[in-house]
């Protein structure tokens, strides 16, 4: 039996942490809590660190609260498993991530001042966390990026990674230029690739995007979750518009929604619909 000295009415931490025992004991506990692992569980708390971002996006508040209790539930998993496993606990994780923050701000919480910039913040920062990954034999500048990052996220900080160490087209043009060579070779060659060579043209293609938002100060992850928020606002508009007409989408065509489509884009620029 999992340890009762937390109850349900001690403070909300413990608490949680009583009741991720009580789920994980396996003869009292709940089935499909006592047979997940860190594999099983790793999917949702991804999602769940994506929820707390769409509700930060949408500034919903309380809504955000509760997400963020879904997520530290997700901490509290994983350090429940890693202590059956005789790998680290809740308290541990804590202490390491405590220890970190320490270590990372030597101008808070040690001897430096901390009359700098923000730019130099960073570099300070980014030095820091090279020399971590040189005591952990992660030498290579790409060493330590995570793989299970979304892609564009990756693509990224892999691209910042590499540009630290001077690989990187110097003017923004450049990179315009590649894309420019890159689309190219993919449409006219689209009759005579396979799927897979389809698929790394394509690639290749959406990498250069990411590095021509770098350049330009855009984060291609929230800029396209951006354009993801903006066509599911105009394309409800259509629907909406069509079930006033006593139609949907699929009774419409391509002409009509294409219009609506135009009509939303207007109200959203506080212009009169056309």
């Amino acid at each position: 039996m999992p340890d009762d000295s937390a109850r349900h009415d001690d403070a909300p931490l413990p608490r949680l942490l009583w009741i991720m025992r009580r789920l994980r004991d396996p003869e009292t506990g709940c089935p499909w809590d006592v047979a997940q692992d860190f594999t099983s569980i790793a999917p949702y708390t991804i999602e769940e660190a994506y929820e707390v971002a769409d509700a930060i996006e949408r500034a919903e508040w309380p809504e955000l609260e509760a997400e963020l209790g879904d997520l530290l539930l997700q901490v509290v998993f994983h350090g429940q498993i890693g202590a059956e496993a005789g790998l680290f606990d809740f308290d541990t994780i804590a202490q390491r991530i405590g220890d970190k923050m320490v270590a990372r701000h030597p101008h808070v919480f040690g001897d430096e001042s901390r009359d700098k910039t923000a730019a130099q913040q960073t570099r300070d920062w980014e030095a820091i966390k090279a020399a971590e990954r040189a005591a952990r034999d992660q030498s290579g500048a790409l060493d330590g990026v995570a793989r299970g990052l979304p892609a564009l996220t990756r693509a990224l900080k892999l691209q910042k990674r590499a540009a630290r160490v001077g690989f990187d087209w110097p003017q923004t043009g450049e990179v315009l230029d590649k894309i420019v060579e890159e689309a190219g070779e993919l449409a006219e060659a689209r009759d005579e690739l396979t799927q897979a060579e389809m698929e790394e043209e394509f690639g290749d293609l959406l990498f250069v995007m990411v590095n021509l938002g770098r350049h330009l100060g855009v984060d291609a992850e929230t800029a396209l979750r951006a354009a993801n928020a903006k066509f599911t606002r105009r394309f409800s508009h259509i629907e909406s518009q069509l079930a006033a007409r006593g139609k949907s989408p699929a009774d419409s065509d391509l002409s009509e929604m294409d219009a609506l489509w135009d009509a939303a884009k207007a109200v959203e620029r506080g212009e009169d619909a056309p």
